[in-house]
């Protein structure tokens, strides 16, 4: 047993998302979105940080980790979870953050999920994108979507991550998890190749290049359900970005395949829950005709309206759910503020709902 699995443990027992391991300090775990120091340990030396981060890095990870400064790869611990590491170096020395990812994969119900995002799971084809800032549940949503479709469909389905993240076993569909820089190249080069492989449903763990991102709505356009991330913090933001990545003189084609092939936006935020705990609010963007209409026509600014609108097709919007966190009383509503993006009409959500809030001096 690596010596680094006893902190590995300490993290499953305690419930927390990620070990911090860092030259000249005290390990550290991020718990409900706090980082907290752990109790009776002392500061750790760069010799001592080699000597536990090295025994469980792979040799090509080390070897680019030497030759470059840092390195990503995925740990298995049996019985406990997988983990998603990075080692890097810092005026210090050197360090590793590791996240967990835990074994079971929550289901639609435990991690309360609404109607919407289940219909996007049976999609015959099109583009589903789940978004947020990194750390705020994304993995475990399209985790537990991914799931769904492994248990109520029979299809092939193809993922491309870097790391592997979630492992699914073949429940009804034939899974293939493939990993970046392990079993292909890249992200782009995985999802060409894919168009070979007779797949039914494509998972791109992360839209990060033009490339890639028009690879991926052509694979939705062309009869196959892709789901794809980005790190937009909103519904509209996320349209604005994909066709934003584009040179100008592409941009009015590549609205014109998005109003065709996109099919819903999940926006999704981590607040901490009041007692402990962590909550996760979304803002939800089914595409419907109206919506299609005004991403082909650059009208995306007029897209809110719609959304606020349309409640009975599943639209979500982040202020309303998070001022509905407040109104019953699951976080508090200094941390719904700071995590909205619009700020004012937060305020304004929260008003309409009769929650009394100051806003705070910053």
């Amino acid at each position: 047993m690596a010596e680094m699995d006893k902190y590995f443990r300490l993290m499953a027992e305690h419930g927390t998302s990620d070990l911090h391991l860092c030259t000249g300090c005290k390990p550290m775990f991020r718990k409900d979105g706090s980082i907290v120091p752990l109790k009776n340990d002392e500061p750790i030396t760069l010799e001592r940080a080699e000597a536990l981060l090295f025994e469980i890095t792979p040799e090509k990870n080390l070897e680019e980790f030497k030759e470059k400064g840092d390195t990503d790869f995925a740990y298995a611990l049996e019985g406990v979870g997988r983990y998603r590491a990075n080692l890097f170096r810092d005026h210090r020395g050197i360090g590793g953050v590791f996240r967990l990812i835990p074994s079971e994969i929550l289901t639609f119900e435990q991690l309360k999920l609404p109607n919407a995002v289940k219909k996007f799971c049976i999609l015959p084809k099109g583009l589903v994108l789940v978004t947020g800032p990194t750390g705020s549940g994304k993995s475990t949503t399209l985790a537990a979507m991914i799931d769904y479709i492994n248990k109520s469909r029979q299809d092939h389905i193809i993922t491309i991550e870097d790391p592997i993240e979630f492992v699914h076993q073949n429940h009804r569909c034939l899974i293939n998890q493939r990993e970046v820089h392990e079993h292909t190249l890249s992200f782009k080069s995985a999802l060409r190749a894919a168009l070979r492989e007779d797949p039914d449903i494509v998972l791109v763990g992360e839209m990060r290049d033009l490339e890639t991102t028009h690879i991926a709505i052509e694979t939705a356009e062309t009869g196959h359900l892709v789901f794809g991330t980005l790190h937009t913090t909103t519904a509209v933001s996320t349209v604005d970005r994909l066709i934003d990545q584009f040179p100008s003189g592409q941009q009015a084609q590549i609205r014109t395949m998005l109003a065709s092939a996109l099919k819903g936006v999940v926006a999704q935020n981590l607040l901490k829950k009041k007692g402990g705990g962590r909550v996760a609010a979304l803002e939800v963007l089914v595409v419907n005709a109206a919506v299609a209409s005004l991403i082909r026509d650059g009208k995306t600014s007029q897209v809110m309206s719609i959304m606020q609108t349309a409640k009975r097709e599943g639209m979500t919007l982040l202020n309303e759910e998070l001022a509905r966190f407040c109104k019953e009383d699951l976080v508090d509503a200094k941390e719904a503020w700071l995590k909205s993006v619009d700020k004012e009409g937060f305020v304004k959500s929260l008003e309409a709902i009769g929650v009394q809030f100051e806003v705070p001096e910053l």
